[in-house]
């Protein structure tokens, strides 16, 4: 049974479903930052997701990245697994570009956070899930 982490919840805002994962999107306006949470219960690394699973995962992973490249431009794409904090298995795609506040270390625990408005992060999500349904 899929449940979202508490954090990953209260962090983030609803973007869409995809076929393995839930789209959320990172509430943090200084990046194009998405987050895809495998909806498997108890899932907690990738590879011990059963091989159609990873499969989706990449699929999924490389849509997301297409989908922030072509809506942000970014100089870099950043895709990361990490889970010290949160252990659901949830993998971040954030567009990175030079001169952003983090460049060129890591965006987690640089101190540099900006929570969207609600109407900016209403018209994000909207789209964001319609690049995502596009399939672009």
């Amino acid at each position: 049974m899929f449940s979202l982490n508490d954090r990953l919840q209260a962090d983030t805002h609803h973007v869409t479903d995809l076929d393995l994962c839930r789209v959320l999107l990172m509430d943090n306006a200084l990046w194009p930052w998405l987050i895809l949470v495998p909806m498997r219960g108890n899932a907690v690394e990738i590879h011990r997701l059963d091989e159609a699973d990873q499969t989706a995962l990449m699929r999924e992973i490389v849509l997301a990245s297409r989908v922030v490249e072509r809506l942000f431009a970014p100089d870099k794409m950043n895709v990361g697994a990490l889970g010290n904090m949160v252990p659901q298995l949830h993998v971040h795609v954030i567009g990175r570009t030079r001169g952003d506040p983090a460049w060129p270390g890591p965006v987690w625990g640089s101190g540099h956070v900006r929570p969207y408005e609600p109407a900016e992060a209403e018209a994000l999500v909207e789209r964001l899930a319609e690049a995502l349904r596009e399939g672009t």
